[in-house]
């Protein structure tokens, strides 16, 4: 590779530390947008609309999650892919992935909306709702599927575009659509009174404008990524998905979890149990999103350095990367200690609901350490999967989102007879730190690249 191509490409020829913040802030800057939006709905929905409604979007999160799996695994593992073609100075290949990943995962999204709702009321029984909950989680969910279509593009473009040097036109039009989202939802749930099908449509809405936004990446002159409909070697996509299997992993398994946790909430708290968990995971939410910012824009630099196969400069971005994530665990934290009732009755009336604030205020007390772990697992899972180490990190993904969290849930449901087996979480993730630590020892950088070499 020329030096010019070094020089015009940040993550290979830029300093260490600007090149960082300089993908990293549009990147906090779009996925805060949508936290903010996700955390808007939970706000406008807990307050104009109830605990029950609260609940029953809940209860929906797994299938969205699993249907989500997919298109991350297939978004994740292409754009990593493409990343190390850039690294190699093939554009034409990464061309070629990133045309075949989106063509994929739009003909994905079309055959799962329809499967999602054809088998509605089964996949609301599989989610351990009782039939009085139907109708208002049907209100939701009839509407939200159909913007799934929008959102799994989304998703795809997200990661590319990003790779491609364009990370402030993904904020852009991430964060238009967080604003437009907050107006829609105080038009159609505090103006208008639509309940839950004024916060699908908001979110649907709000959802598929970043998607507009975005299509203008295609008119781009600067661009490297071309997209053609002829293509061939369609099997690499599957290839490229299984580098991608560690956020396939951690959706399907944050929804298989989820499930359980619902089903032991409403099984010891009843509607309020589930209520509160998800006001605690509202404001967790901006926390691991952040962190997941860091792990992507470490995937963008470590992909592309390992094509051009330089172990310094990845060793460099993960040392900034993890000292990021340390400070701001810190912050995290002590936000979560000193500040966590008021913000909770930012999401409900403290006098409709007062048993779920004090349930809440509880679980708080039992999952801030996820955030001693959870920010430096993401990251090494993000960089096994960017040096292409997809069972490693296939195993820290399986461990910290599935195995542990699910075998200590069981385990202290059995125990103790209260809700002691929140604290399940934090233990797992505690534990997962250890296995990430052994496997990221084992493929640092320098042998990382030395393999790649050979």
């Amino acid at each position: 590779m020329s030096s010019n191509s070094r020089s015009d490409n940040h993550a290979l020829g830029g300093a260490i530390v600007p090149t960082f913040f300089r993908y990293l802030i549009p990147s906090l800057v779009g996925l805060i947008a949508m936290t903010s939006a996700s955390l808007v709905d939970g706000i406008f929905i807990g307050n104009y609309v109830g605990v029950t409604a609260l609940a029953a979007v809940n209860l929906i999160i797994p299938i969205t999650t699993l249907l989500f799996g997919v298109g991350m695994m297939l978004s994740i593992g292409g754009s990593v892919r493409g990343g190390k073609y850039l690294g190699e100075g093939n554009t034409a290949a990464a061309s070629a992935i990133f045309s075949k990943t989106l063509m994929s995962v739009a003909t994905y999204g079309v055959i799962v909306i329809l499967l999602g709702l054809m088998w509605e009321k089964k996949i609301f029984s599989g989610l351990g709702a009782s039939e009085d909950l139907f109708p208002v989680m049907s209100e939701y969910y009839r509407i939200i599927m159909p913007f799934l279509f929008a959102q799994l593009i989304v998703i795809a473009l997200y990661f590319f575009i990003r790779l491609d040097g364009f990370p402030n036109l993904v904020a852009a039009a991430l964060t238009i659509g967080s604003v437009v989202n907050i107006v829609l939802d105080y038009v159609f749930i505090a103006v208008y009174g639509w309940g839950l099908s004024g916060a699908a449509l908001a979110t649907g809405l709000s959802q598929a404008l970043p998607l507009a936004v975005m299509m203008v990446y295609f008119l781009w002159p600067e661009k490297r990524l071309h997209f053609s409909f002829r293509q061939s070697n369609w099997k690499e996509v599957i290839q490229a998905a299984y580098n991608g299997i560690s956020e396939f992993i951690n959706e399907v398994s944050g929804g298989i979890i989820a499930f359980i946790f619902n089903w032991m909430l409403i099984q010891r708290a009843g509607v309020n149990g589930v209520a509160a968990i998800t006001v605690v995971n509202y404001m967790m939410m901006l926390g691991f999103m952040v962190f997941f910012a860091i792990s992507d824009t470490i995937s963008v630099m470590v992909s592309q350095n390992f094509g051009a196969r330089n172990a310094e400069r990845i060793g460099a971005f993960l040392k900034t990367a993890a000292i990021t994530i340390s400070l701001l665990s810190l912050v995290f934290i002590t936000v979560l200690l000193t500040a966590s009732e008021p913000m909770i009755l930012i999401f409900v009336d403290h006098r409709d609901g007062a048993e779920m604030v004090v349930l809440a205020t509880e679980f708080v007390g039992y999952v801030w350490p996820l955030f001693l772990f959870a920010g430096i697992n993401m990251l090494i899972s993000g960089y096994l999967t960017a040096i292409h180490r997809p069972f490693e990190s296939g195993m820290v993904a399986l461990f910290r989102s599935l195995i542990l969290p699910a075998s200590f849930l069981i385990l202290f449901y059995l125990l103790f007879s209260d809700y002691h087996f929140v604290a399940a979480l934090p233990i797992a993730e505690g534990v997962t730190f250890v296995l990430a630590f052994v496997l990221f020892m084992r493929h640092r950088p320098t042998q990382a690249v030395g393999r790649n070499a050979a």
